[in-house]
């Protein structure tokens, strides 16, 4: 007869390797992938603003905007919008839709439905591991007018259900001397 716990120190063992086989089979998250959520990120930007413009329900594609694009309700999110001086960060999903749609009563004056036409990034460094990404650098929003405004960005992403979302977004306009 076996010894009982001769055969759960087998199980586990056969567990801790299985699982170390699969954390060196997994690949680690590209490049590629991180500038195209950046892409997706910035297309959801035009896409609220254009829902806004055309007067439909720009808050239902915020709201899938940040669903879709950050990792709220996964874990912890650390938002830094560019625009805000009062509520300086968004932890919650309801303050981030507040700063992207804006809301009456508050510094927020809706950054997503500002009529940007198009989103262009210049990464500084993008760096990856198995189930993380960061990204930092500029990226530039094209106004109604065609103007493009220079804003200094850090994301950070996590690996969820296959796709990146974002847990760590921090924006601000660049220094500029008095």
């Amino acid at each position: 007869m076996r010894n009982p716990l001769h055969c759960v120190l087998s199980a586990a063992s056969g567990l801790a390797l299985a699982a170390v086989a699969a954390s060196a089979a997994a690949e680690p998250i590209s490049e590629q992938t991180v500038i195209d959520a950046q892409k997706t990120w910035g297309e959801g930007i035009v896409a609220i603003s254009k829902v806004h413009a055309d007067g439909g329900d720009y808050a239902a594609r915020a709201k899938e905007h940040i669903n879709d694009l950050y990792a709220y309700g996964e874990t912890d999110v650390m938002f830094k919008p560019t625009l805000a001086a009062e509520d300086q960060f968004r932890e919650t999903f309801d303050e981030a839709l507040s700063y992207f749609i804006g809301q009456d009563g508050t510094e927020d004056k809706g950054f997503a439905i500002s009529g940007w036409t198009n989103v262009r990034w210049e990464s500084n460094g993008i760096h990856t591991d198995d189930d993380s990404a960061m990204a930092m650098g500029n990226y530039y929003f094209t106004g109604p007018d065609g103007d493009e405004t220079k804003v200094e960005y850090t994301f950070g992403y996590v690996l969820v259900d296959g796709g990146l979302k974002i847990n760590l977004h921090h924006s601000s306009l660049p220094f500029s001397p008095e």
